[in-house]
C-alpha cells in the first residue's frame, strides 16, 4: 500500500505520485455542536409538520408509524449532510457516517421489526388464525329471508342513486354553484326503508375558503324503492368531514382525539332524527403484527359540532376499548354499517381458503371457495345485510351457495344453494330485452315464495332505470321481466309456472300493499299567477321550474308528466297538484292544471 502524507488538521494529504487523497480520520466541521443543535430543531419541526399532514396512528401495529419514524431519520441524516457540505468537503464523510450511526441504527431496527412482523403474520404459518376472524352459520334461506315487500325493495344500485343525488343538487341554483356531491354516501335503513345519503363536499379549495365557516349546509337523501332524491338543509352545517382542512378534517379531528387508534374508511350516516353523523371504524391487527384486520369499534362523530363517542363491537362486552358502549345498545341501533363490504369480504375469502390449511388452499384445494365478483346489500330486520354468491375456486361458472354478512355485528351466514353466478344472471336479464340495449345492475337476492331469485334493475345507456328483472337463481333461464315491480313479479310467476315450478305468489295482494302505500300519501293543490318560467334538459328530460304569485318557491314540473307546461306563460293561472308535507326552494309537482 501506498505510503500517505497526511495533513491530520485536515484528513487530507498527498500520496507518492502526488495525488491528492482523504484519510478516514474523524474531523468535524466548524461550529459543529451548533449545527448539531440546529439539525435536531429543524427535524423536529419538519417532524411536526409531517405527523401533522400524514396523520398516523402511534401504534406499532401501523406501518405508516414504523414509515413516519424511519422518514424522520433521513430527514436528520439529510441534514446533517447539507449542513457539514460533505458534497464539497469529503474529508467530513467520517464525520457524517458517526452523527448517521444512531438514526441508521433506527432505520434498520425499524426494517427488522417490519420484516418480522410480516413473517410471524404470514397465511401460510397463520392459516387457521385466518381462518377463524369470522364465524359462519348455516342459514335456511326460506326462513331468514323474508319474501318479498315491495316496500323494501332496492330498485336502485349506488351509481344511479348518485346520480339522481347529482340531479337533485343541480337543480338548487344556491348550492351547484358552491357544492358538489362527495363520493361519500351510504346505503342505509333510515325509519324502515332503504335510503342511500350522500354527504356534499366544496366545489373547490376557493368555495371551501367562502363557505367553510358555515360548513356544508345539507346532504342529499335517495329514497332505493320510490327512486325520490331529497335535499335536507340543516339549521346548521356540518363542520367536520372529509371535505374539510386543517383541524376540521375528519380523519385529523379524530386522530387528535385518538392517537392510537388505528382508523378506517369513514361512512356518512344519519340516525332516525335526520342527524347527520360520520362512523369511522376502529381497527385492529390481530394476527402477528400487521395481519388479520378487523373491526374492534367506531368512533362516532358529530358532524356539526365534532363531538366524539367511542363504541365497541364486542357481542360479549368484553371490548378491548376504553368504553362501556357497544353497537348491540338500542342507543345505537340506527348505526348501520360499521364494518366495510371490503373487510367482511376479505374475511370470508379466508375463511373459504384457509380453513383446510394453506396448503390446501394451493394443492389440492379439497373444500376451497371464494366469493364471487360482486356484492349488492339486503335490509333485513333493521340491519343492512352485504349479500354475496360463493363458488368454488375450481370453477367460476356458478355459485354453491351465497353469504350474508351483516354490516353492523359482523353476524355471517351461509346458504348451500346451488345455481347461476351473478354475472350470469345478469346476461340473462339483458337477453330478455335485448333489443334495447339496457346493462343491468349487479343483483339482489330476493325470496319469491321460496324460490332464491336474483333481482335487477335494467339501466339505459344514460344509467336511468327503465325496466327490472327476475331471475331463477337455480334455473337462470327462467326469466321476467317488468317496467315496474308488479309487472316484473307477475311475469316471474307466469315462468316460473310455465317451467314446471310451483309458486303461490298473490299478486293482486302485493299490487294493493304497493297501492295502498303510495295512496297514503296526503297532497295539497297550490294555484296561482304564473310569474316566472325556466327550463332544463336533465337526462335526456325537459323539465320547466315555474314561480307563483303565491308562493316564494320554484315549482318543478316535468314535461313527460305534464305536457300542458310547455304552452304556459307568465301570468296565466296555474294549479300545482304536490305532496302536502313539501317544502323548499324547489318543489316537485305531482300534476299540473
Amino acid at each position: 500500500m501506498d505510503p500517505i502524507n497526511v495533513d491530520f488538521t485536515r484528513g487530507k494529504g498527498d500520496d507518492k505520485n502526488g495525488n491528492n487523497v482523504v484519510a478516514d480520520v474523524y474531523i468535524p466541521p466548524k461550529n459543529a455542536k451548533v449545527k448539531i443543535i440546529v439539525n435536531i430543531i429543524i427535524t423536529l419541526i419538519i417532524g411536526a409538520v409531517l405527523y401533522y399532514l400524514m396523520i398516523p396512528a402511534l401504534n406499532f401495529k401501523a406501518i405508516e408509524f414504523y414509515m413516519y419514524i424511519g422518514f424522520i431519520c433521513l430527514v436528520y441524516i439529510a441534514l446533517t449532510a447539507l449542513t457539514s457540505k460533505v458534497a464539497i468537503h469529503p474529508e467530513y464523510q467520517p464525520y457524517l457516517r458517526k452523527r448517521s450511526r444512531i438514526p441508521g441504527i433506527i432505520i434498520g431496527i425499524l426494517a427488522i421489526i417490519c420484516l418480522f412482523g410480516y413473517i410471524v403474520g404470514a397465511q401460510i404459518f397463520r392459516a387457521k388464525s385466518y381462518s377463524s376472524l369470522i364465524t359462519v352459520e348455516n342459514g335456511d334461506f326460506a326462513t331468514d329471508v323474508a319474501e318479498i315487500d315491495f316496500s323494501s325493495v332496492p330498485t336502485l344500485d349506488s351509481t344511479s342513486a348518485n346520480n339522481l343525488a347529482v340531479r337533485t343538487l343541480g337543480d338548487l341554483s344556491d348550492m351547484v354553484s358552491q357544492f358538489v356531491v362527495s363520493p361519500y354516501s351510504t346505503q342505509i335503513n333510515y325509519k324502515n326503508t332503504p335510503v342511500r345519503v350522500t354527504a356534499l363536499s366544496y366545489g373547490d379549495v376557493f368555495k371551501w375558503l367562502k363557505n367553510t365557516k358555515e360548513g356544508l349546509p345539507a346532504y342529499i337523501i335517495v329514497d332505493m324503492t320510490t327512486q325520490k332524491s331529497e335535499i335536507i338543509r340543516l339549521d346548521s352545517g356540518m363542520k367536520y368531514s372529509p371535505a374539510e382542512h386543517f383541524n376540521r378534517y375528519l380523519l385529523r379531528h379524530v386522530r387528535f382525539e385518538y392517537p392510537t387508534y388505528l382508523l378506517g374508511e369513514p361512512t356518512f350516516e344519519i340516525d332516525e332524527q335526520g342527524d347527520p353523523y360520520w362512523i369511522v371504524p376502529i381497527l385492529d391487527k390481530t394476527i402477528g403484527l400487521f395481519g388479520g384486520t378487523d373491526v374492534i369499534g367506531a368512533v362516532v362523530v358529530d358532524s356539526i359540532n365534532g363531538n366524539c363517542e367511542v363504541i365497541s363491537t364486542s357481542l360479549d362486552g368484553n371490548t378491548k376499548l376504553p368504553t362501556d358502549k357497544f353497537v348491540t345498545d338500542e342507543e345505537w341501533q340506527w348505526i348501520d354499517r360499521v364494518y366495510s363490504a371490503t373487510i367482511l369480504n376479505e374475511q370470508y375469502n379466508y375463511y373459504g381458503k384457509l380453513s383446510n390449511g394453506f396448503i390446501n388452499s394451493i394443492i389440492g384445494q379439497e373444500g376451497v371457495k371464494v366469493t364471487s365478483s360482486g356484492y349488492n346489500y339486503l335490509a333485513l330486520n333493521d340491519d343492512v345485510y352485504m349479500y354475496t354468491g360463493v363458488t368454488s375456486i375450481s370453477s367460476d361458472q356458478s355459485i354453491i351457495g351465497f353469504v350474508l354478512l351483516n354490516q353492523r355485528t359482523k353476524e355471517t351466514k351461509y346458504y348451500a344453494i346451488s345455481g347461476a353466478l351473478e354475472n350470469t344472471a345478469m346476461t340473462s336479464g339483458e337477453g330478455a330485452v335485448q333489443q334495447y340495449s339496457y346493462k343491468a345492475t349487479f343483483p339482489l337476492l330476493l325470496n319469491i315464495s321460496g324460490e332464491p331469485t336474483y333481482f335487477m334493475a335494467l339501466k339505459d345507456s344514460s344509467d336511468l332505470v327503465k325496466m327490472y328483472a327476475m331471475v331463477n337463481v337455480k334455473q337462470s333461464t327462467i326469466v321476467g321481466t317488468g317496467t315496474n315491480l308488479t309487472q316484473c313479479t307477475e311475469n316471474y310467476a307466469d315462468e316460473l309456472k310455465r317451467n314446471g315450478v310451483n309458486v303461490d305468489i298473490d299478486i293482486d295482494s302485493m299490487s294493493e300493499s304497493n297501492n295502498s302505500e303510495q295512496n297514503e300519501v296526503k297532497t295539497k293543490e297550490i294555484t296561482g299567477t304564473v310569474t316566472e318560467i325556466r327550463s332544463v334538459v336533465t337526462g335526456g328530460e325537459t323539465y320547466f321550474y315555474i314561480k307563483l304569485d303565491s308562493s316564494n318557491a320554484f315549482y318543478k314540473v316535468s314535461v313527460k308528466d305534464a305536457e300542458k307546461v310547455v304552452i304556459l306563460n307568465i301570468g296565466n293561472e296555474a294549479s300545482f297538484v304536490v305532496d302536502e308535507d313539501a317544502k323548499g326552494d324547489i318543489i316537485e309537482v305531482k300534476s299540473m292544471k
